[in-house]
């Protein structure tokens, strides 16, 4: 079983950031990028075609690759 306290999200310039998770629901995963005083708190919410959540902070688009589909399954074996 996973845990979601952190999750990696891939940058527009396919940086690799790891993130924290504050609510990770199938409609909304909320995270915050950087560390204390100066982190800031992003939305991602479903692509399109619901294949990854995006979202951006400071004007820098973020993917967390993970479908819909997938995020609905983790929430169910967590028991969330």
């Amino acid at each position: 079983m996973h845990s979601f306290d952190r999750i990696n999200v891939i940058t527009e310039k396919d940086q690799i950031l790891e993130v924290d998770v504050t609510s990770y629901q199938a409609d909304a995963i909320w995270i915050l990028v950087g560390k204390g005083e100066h982190s800031v708190k992003c939305r991602l919410m479903p692509s399109r075609n619901e294949l990854a959540y995006v979202g951006s902070v400071m004007g820098r688009e973020l993917i967390y690759k993970r479908s819909v589909k997938q995020v609905r399954v983790d929430i169910h074996q967590l028991g969330r």
